[in-house]
């Protein structure tokens, strides 16, 4: 069965289309039955609805407040104060030293006949039962008082605490028996994907993929009965991913694919993390990068290994389950995964690489490939503000795009758009020639105007030819191909569950590395906005956005949440991007990290953004005590010679006071190495404050 977005185009630029790859087996050397008991126990593991960025696997709720809790030596030495003292009346009692008053209630309820009748055996015990019961009854004073059930919870109850075994499921509840399946009439295929799961012949992303196509039936896309027929045939691979796999060949992190979230860390046991997050797994999931991901560090703090590579592989698992799209953008040799977590792998400059890279995207409106291409040229030289050069590159492009796909059927080569940009006689005479001959007057209209317009002042022909000329070198000489000899990958293709990697020529081709990935984001904010279907996450993963934020750029990512779709960016420094479009940067980015090092001005946007809290500022003040009377003073004077202080009186002032969440100063020197600070939005409008987050827990 092919659910929904699970038919991958593939583009090769000189091999066809590779075979599927083979299945990814599990390890020979786990037991099938192990396997199937590990499957089922995380299956069945508890998931409670927790805040935002929680780890749920797991999950034990914290109360949003943290108890106010004696300090430790305090409850200690009360709890054995109080015990000595119950241990001395128990023994002032016993030996008779307080008199025998407390045996009073007793002989009022028993007749003096009974105390002194010959049945000793009944009255020693009932005698001793009323020992017990004092002794009780002291025991149970004494431990309120010395609070000696808060010492057991802090202290002795952890260590004797088991692991608990998850709660016994009735069958009708059981996920291994795939109840909703059941209820919807797919019982049969209800009963093959329990004996598959049962028989360890299932994994996580079995289920995830299963599931995803459960839900295209559900929504009246694909009938019942060809997924039944699936399910029945194939078991657990039913309704593969085109590529045939059916899971990564590594894994580096922690994933949950019932949640859709992968682990990045663990939220710090800090008094500035709000007590509900302290000591909790941090995790992201499509509901948190659908409001898109912003992290910013110098070179080393982890960005990459950190952030970028589990994110790559979370959403390459997601893909193979069918739920999501991803691209992936990096310098050849970052470390963004093995290829064969990849389908599509365009290294661009390469000449090995498989995959060419669509210039235009695919498009076939000139005005439409000229925007995007512009974008992609002088976006970083343009005006913030509308009607900057970025327009009137377009329009420049434009002018050039339309005629030339009149006359040829297709967008220009690299070379010839450079030639048309130069202002070159020789093709530009032959494009007359060809619209003379079709009398086509509106492409020989705008041609006419492109001819005026050249070499006037404030043309930016010229500096797009100057860009363009950056891809046109040796190195690239086998890219970009528009005539029809191979099929460039496009982002179009985002309506399916797609994996690419996209390795930029950083190494000796740094500037039109940035034109590229310029390019992918304007390519990707413009597909991921326009997508029929958006049923699919889709995700672009930008590993160093550095010269690549532009004024459109920012305002695609700020409309992709409403298109299930979502960018990944990663800085060393908000300097790399224009002063003015900062501000709009950090708002547009629903997910803010800032890891240890980040400058005291970096730090100072990042405290802004995050903005102030009230919170309760306790003042203490000392006053010095002066003694009036002798003996007093003489108490007073002893004191200060063994102490060295003179005795003070403490002044304790409560009151609320508004302050920055994380100063421009503590974001910059009070952040550990290894560690960051994470602000996160749910796409549907629910927040975390900034945490800090230890990225090794």
């Amino acid at each position: 069965m092919d659910t929904e977005g699970h038919q991958e185009p593939r583009a090769t630029r000189n091999a066809p289309v590779p075979p599927p790859r083979p299945t990814h087996a599990p390890g020979p050397d786990t037991p099938q039955q192990s396997r199937a008991a590990e499957f089922l126990s995380w299956l069945r593991a508890p998931r409670p609805t927790a805040l935002p960025g929680i780890w749920r696997l797991g999950h034990r709720p914290r109360p949003a407040e943290e108890p106010e809790l004696i300090p430790g030596r305090q409850l200690l030495s009360g709890a054995l104060i109080a015990f000595l003292c119950g241990w001395l009346v128990w023994s002032l009692l016993w030996n008779g030293y307080l008199g025998g008053w407390w045996v009073v209630p007793l002989e009022l309820v028993t007749p003096d006949s009974w105390r002194s009748g010959d049945d000793q055996f009944t009255v020693t015990v009932v005698w001793y039962a009323y020992y017990a019961l004092i002794a009780f009854g002291i025991m149970v004073a004494v431990g309120r008082i010395g609070r000696w059930s808060e010492v057991w919870r802090r202290y002795l109850a952890p260590r004797r605490r088991r692991p608990e075994p998850p709660p016994a499921q009735a069958p009708q509840e059981d996920p291994a028996r795939w109840p909703h399946l059941r209820a919807a009439g797919a019982g049969q295929a209800a009963d093959k994907l329990a004996a598959e799961a049962g028989a360890g012949r299932m994994r996580d992303v079995d289920l995830a993929r299963i599931e995803r196509a459960w839900q295209s039936v559900r929504s009246g896309r694909h009938p019942l009965d060809t997924f039944t027929r699936a399910v029945l045939s194939d078991g657990a691979a039913a309704c593969l991913h085109p590529s045939g796999a059916r899971d990564l060949t590594t894994r580096t992190a922690r994933h949950d694919l019932r949640t859709g979230q992968v682990r990045l860390g663990k939220a710090a046991d800090d008094r500035r993390n709000p007590f509900a997050y302290r000591g909790t797994g941090l995790a992201l999931g499509p509901e948190l990068l659908g409001t898109s991901f912003l992290a910013v560090g110098p070179s080393g703090s982890g960005k990459t290994g950190s952030v970028i590579r589990p994110l790559a592989e979370a959403l390459c698992l997601q893909a193979l389950a069918g739920r999501a799209a991803v691209v992936v953008v990096g310098a050849a040799g970052v470390g963004l995964g093995p290829v064969e977590n990849y389908d599509v792998v365009i290294r661009i400059g390469h000449p090995d690489s498989e995959y060419d890279f669509d210039l235009y995207g695919s498009a076939s409106d000139p005005d439409e490939a000229a925007a995007v291409l512009a974008e992609a040229l002088v976006g970083d030289l343009a005006d913030p503000h509308p009607g900057g050069d970025s327009r009137r590159s377009a329009t420049v492009l434009a002018q050039l795009l339309g005629p030339f796909k009149a006359v040829h059927g297709r967008f220009p080569s690299v070379p010839e758009l450079r030639e048309l940009l130069d202002g070159a006689q020789g093709p530009l005479n032959k494009l007359r020639k060809a619209l003379d001959e079709s009398g086509d007057e509106p492409m020989l209209r705008e041609l006419d105007a492109r001819e005026r317009q050249s070499g006037a002042s404030g043309d930016p022909g010229a500096q797009l030819a100057d860009r363009v000329a950056l891809l046109d070198r040796p190195a690239f000489a086998g890219f970009f191909d528009t005539t029809g000899q191979a099929q460039p990958f496009s982002l179009r293709a985002l309506d399916h569950p797609v994996r690419v990697r996209i390795d930029l020529p950083e190494r000796g081709h740094a500037d039109a590395s940035r034109i590229l990935a310029r390019l992918v984001l304007a390519q990707f904010t413009a597909s991921a906005a326009h997508r029929e279907d958006r049923s699919l996450f889709a995700c672009l993963i930008l590993d160093d956005a550095a010269r690549t934020i532009t004024p459109e750029a920012v305002r695609g990512i700020q409309r992709l949440r409403s298109a299930n779709a979502g960018t990944v960016l990663t800085l060393r420094t908000l300097d790399e991007v224009a002063a003015p479009l900062r501000t709009a940067l950090l708002g547009a980015a629903g997910c803010r990290m800032a890891l240890s090092g980040v400058t005291p001005w970096d730090g100072q946007q990042f405290a802004e953004v995050w903005g102030k809290e009230w919170i309760e500022a306790r003042d203490v003040t000392d006053r010095q005590i002066v003694a009036d009377e002798p003996l007093t003073k003489v108490s007073h004077f002893v004191r200060k010679v063994i102490t060295g202080k003179a005795p003070t009186a403490q002044s304790v002032t409560v009151r609320q006071v508004e302050r920055e969440r994380w100063s421009a100063s503590e974001l910059a020197h009070s952040v550990p190495p290894g560690h960051a600070v994470l602000s996160l939005t749910t796409v549907r409008g629910e927040h975390a404050p900034p945490l800090l987050v230890d990225l090794r827990g």
